[in-house]
């Protein structure tokens, strides 16, 4: 009888190694799609979150009156100040999202804006609304100065892509 060294032959080694490799090939689109998508669907749902809490914190809390120092201004009852960023919701990322508003006679619109890495196209799946626009670029969100600009709001001055939006429009009585 011959003795056989164990192991596995080069032949075996490069089949597996060969089906390791398929498998792979296979696998890492859907991995690598399904991050793609959870991103969007994160980032479709802080849009709408943000969103609704502004209109919310209108409701509840009310907006400074003409001849006030923030008149228009939404306020924040627990302190009657200005509202902020971090009033809206916890752990908002300061650099990808902001808040915008203005109107007067009780109607008002806002816009939530981000400024990140997430595809436009997979967003409008998940959030129909969220719209990318020539006419509120991220030229204007940089820097912003208007008087409705939620306190807190700083967008990436580096950031040179797409911005994504979302409008909604309001009451309050």
């Amino acid at each position: 009888m011959k003795n056989r060294k164990r192991g596995f032959s080069l032949v075996e080694l490069l089949i597996v190694l060969a089906v390791i490799a398929a498998l792979i090939a296979t696998i890492t689109p859907v991995a690598l799609n399904a991050i793609r998508k959870s991103k969007a669907t994160q980032v479709a749902q802080n849009l709408k979150t943000l969103a609704s809490a502004i209109e919310n914190a209108a409701y509840v809390n009310g907006v400074f009156r003409t001849g006030e120092e923030n008149a228009g201004k939404i306020r924040n009852a627990s302190n009657n100040k200005p509202i902020k960023l971090e009033d809206l919701g916890r752990d908002i990322n300061t650099k990808e999202y902001a808040v915008y508003y203005g109107g007067a006679s009780g109607s008002y619109t806002a816009v939530v804006a981000f400024v990140g890495e997430a595809e436009i196209e997979l967003v409008d799946d998940v959030l129909p609304q969220a719209t990318e626009t020539d006419s509120f670029v991220t030229a204007d969100l940089v820097g912003h100065t208007s008087p409705f600009e939620v306190e807190g709001t700083e967008i990436s001055t580096d950031y040179s892509g797409t911005a994504i939006y979302y409008r909604i429009s309001f009451d309050v009585y």
